[in-house]
């Protein structure tokens, strides 16, 4: 049953970045044309990017042996936090934040290597705490400090929805380590209004929320960008355009082929298509956890949670996003999005997967050539 979990997490993943490779060319086309006189020069980029994340997952499946990243877990999110504050403090502000790190080839995003190396890092932090996990002061609080120092980091950008993504994913490890119930509800609830209160501070976030709360008040969408968004979903119908005949991506609606490619999916693939393609994150979550439960070290278990956790939240809250359930963010939908560190730290996350399925199915195996 292992071995099933490991194929179809394979073949989902391989799935999920062939139709994303096809609807960025579809979706990116007109910009490239536009911009770079050349209607394959940001599908070019994908495609480096699409082979850089192969090569990564298929090294972490094979060549990593999960246990290792414990050794390392402190020092590399140590170093990931000098890189956010590296960009936070010296790089260009793009958008109204400063998130990025220009490599030439590729624009860096710190933060995406945060999610990870936390999730690694927590796990890592809360097998060996063991049961002092449940005490505040020896074992809940100093697990804070880690959640808190990134987080405050990534805020600082300000990048708040990769911020509460990881804060989010952070507790749901903290509260399926065992953690008491009131330690990980009671810090959320004493953190939620300073929170809002910091984010309506920053000029983007707090139109964005206004405008969102507008929407339901009021009626209407919140923004342009949400509603060009909700008419690609439309036009696509039940079975879709077909691919290639989007009409959106035609300079309509901004971000096409990155944030807010789940609308071109839909125009293109109808709501047939979309409603298979969530099924699949939601297969691939599934069978994660189900790695997770037969894995027989503390760290195993909550690495493979935290990892197919935080790929189910991020394209759920992508999807939501794109229909106006939720104010909008900067979050990309994973392995189909136009992008670098995203795809690769994704891809990264599920090579991890597949290696800790990998030992816990030889584990079993032994078990059984013991009877």
């Amino acid at each position: 049953m292992i071995k099933t979990s490991i194929r179809a997490i394979i073949l989902i993943t391989g799935i999920l970045i062939l139709l994303g490779g096809i609807i960025v060319f579809t979706a990116s086309s007109t910009i490239s044309a536009e911009k770079f006189d050349s209607l394959y020069f940001l599908f070019r980029s994908h495609l480096v990017k699409i082979v850089m994340s192969v090569m990564a997952m298929s090294f972490f499946a094979i060549l990593v042996p999960y246990q290792k990243l414990k050794k390392y877990s402190k020092y590399m999110l140590i170093g990931v936090a000098l890189l956010l504050f590296f960009t936070f403090a010296f790089m260009p502000s793009v958008k109204g934040a400063a998130r990025w790190i220009n490599l030439g080839f590729m624009q860096l995003q710190p933060s995406e290597i945060a999610k990870l190396f936390l999730i690694i890092h927590l796990a890592h932090f809360i097998e060996r705490k063991g049961e002092k996990i449940r005490d505040f002061k020896n074992g809940f609080g100093l697990a804070l400090i880690w959640v808190f120092s990134i987080t405050a980091l990534i805020f600082l950008q300000p990048n708040f929805s990769s911020a509460i993504i990881i804060g989010f994913t952070s507790f749901a490890i903290l509260f399926i380590a065992n953690a008491k119930k009131t330690h990980v509800f009671g810090t959320i609830a004493t953190i939620a209004i300073p929170l809002v209160t910091v984010m309506m501070f920053v000029q983007h976030t707090r139109d964005r929320l206004i405008g969102f709360i507008k929407s339901f008040l009021e009626g209407g969408d919140p923004n342009l960008q949400v509603y060009q968004a909700k008419v690609a979903l439309g036009s696509g119908g039940w079975l879709g355009r077909g691919v290639g005949h989007s009409r959106q991506s035609d300079l309509f609606l901004p971000e096409s082929y990155g944030d807010f490619i789940f609308s071109i999916l839909g125009e293109q693939i109808g709501f047939a298509g979309v409603v298979i393609i969530l099924f699949l994150y939601l297969v691939l979550f599934l069978c994660g956890i189900y790695i997770a439960k037969r894995t027989t070290d503390k760290f195993g278990q909550l690495l493979a949670f935290g990892i197919s956790f935080n790929i189910i939240i991020t394209a759920f809250i992508n999807a939501a996003v794109v229909t106006g359930s939720v104010p909008t963010t900067g979050i990309t939908l994973p392995f189909i999005s136009y992008g670098g560190t995203s795809i690769v730290m994704f891809a990264i996350s599920i090579g991890i997967l597949i290696n800790i399925g990998k030992q816990a199915s030889s584990t079993d195996e032994m078990k059984l050539a013991q009877y």
